[in-house]
């Protein structure tokens, strides 16, 4: 047998199988990349739809809103206390979520600190006075886009007579139709600093933490005729 033949019909296969492994991986990877774009495309069709909320009048519902505050208690806990009556009402502008506004307000009576005698004192003249100053009020001023989905919400807050600007970091959760109660729902997330003292809410300062982090999660309903 010829051994040039041989060698030849030997590296001939070799680069027959070689090629049909490279096509059989490019036909993989290929494939890999088109099922890869079907899932890109799902989840932004998928994202496309959680965000989907028209322009128009929104009110907070009062059965998913929640704000809450925490501060330091003189280094040995950080108290969670909440407002269980407020509402909120959103201008919101879809296309331009910047040029959205919204309003805030709180019953200062309605504080939950889950502590009776504690509620009691919260309510005094000490703290909030709220037979004086029964509500808490937050208008917006300004929003500025941070993200695809986040943004700084910027208003005028007014605590016992004391109004001060005061800045809220904010995520747009979702929007989207809610089959449930047939309209538009709409959620978010927020979060800001302030010092009590600021605002007159300055009892036991420093011995009990000045500073207050507020803690914001709501629901926002579509308010149709």
């Amino acid at each position: 047998m010829n051994f040039l033949k041989v060698f030849a019909g030997a590296g001939f296969v070799a680069i027959a199988a070689a090629c049909g492994q490279n096509a059989t991986a490019d036909a993989a990877t290929r494939g890999e990349a088109a099922a890869e774009a079907v899932k890109t495309e799902s989840a932004k069709a998928v994202d496309a739809a959680e965000f989907v909320a028209p322009s128009g009048a929104y009110t907070a519902d009062q059965g998913h809103r929640y704000i809450t505050f925490t501060y330091d208690h003189q280094g040995y806990s950080a108290p969670f206390i909440r407002w269980r009556n407020w509402d909120a009402n959103l201008d919101w502008n879809a296309d331009e979520p910047e040029k959205s506004s919204i309003t805030v307000t709180i019953d200062t009576s309605s504080i939950d600190t889950g502590v009776d005698k504690f509620d009691a004192h919260m309510k005094s003249a000490d703290i909030f006075h709220v037979e004086k100053h029964p509500e808490i009020k937050f208008v917006s001023t300004a929003i500025e886009k941070t993200g695809a989905n986040t943004g700084k919400i910027t208003g005028d807050l007014t605590i016992k007579g004391t109004t001060k600007p005061v800045t809220v970091d904010a995520v747009f959760n979702k929007g989207a139709f809610d089959q449930r109660g047939q309209r538009h729902k709409l959620g978010f997330s927020g979060t800001a600093t302030l010092l009590r003292s600021d605002f007159g809410v300055d009892f036991a300062v420093p011995f009990v933490g000045d500073e207050v982090k507020i803690i914001i999660e709501t629901e926002f309903d579509e308010v149709t005729s």
